[in-house]
């Protein structure tokens, strides 16, 4: 199972990044500091295992399955539904 990561940022990131804001001020180094965040976040990513990301897919497949039959019966319902209040165009 991933380990549990708690998704704050670490106190080291957030005083570097007000000592920095303080001190420099021009495009390039904000977009420096930015970079720096961004890869100090992407650390905190956890990649799942093999067990756990086919777990996953069978679950989203499952469930997109379901909706599909949820919506294909409602379809059907409501087309029957329609076709017995109009009757069919026999005109």
């Amino acid at each position: 199972m991933a380990r549990k990561v708690i998704d704050e940022p670490s106190e080291d990131v957030v005083a570097n990044a007000k000592r920095d804001r303080a001190a420099r001020r021009n495009p390039f180094s904000r977009l420096a500091l930015f970079i720096r965040q961004v890869i100090a976040e992407l650390k905190k990513v956890v990649t799942p295992t093999r067990k756990e990301l086919l777990s996953f897919t069978a679950v989203v497949l499952v469930f997109v399955i379901i909706m599909m039959a949820i919506v294909w019966g409602l379809d059907q319902l409501f087309g029957w539904l329609v076709l017995y209040v109009f009757g069919t165009s026999g005109a």
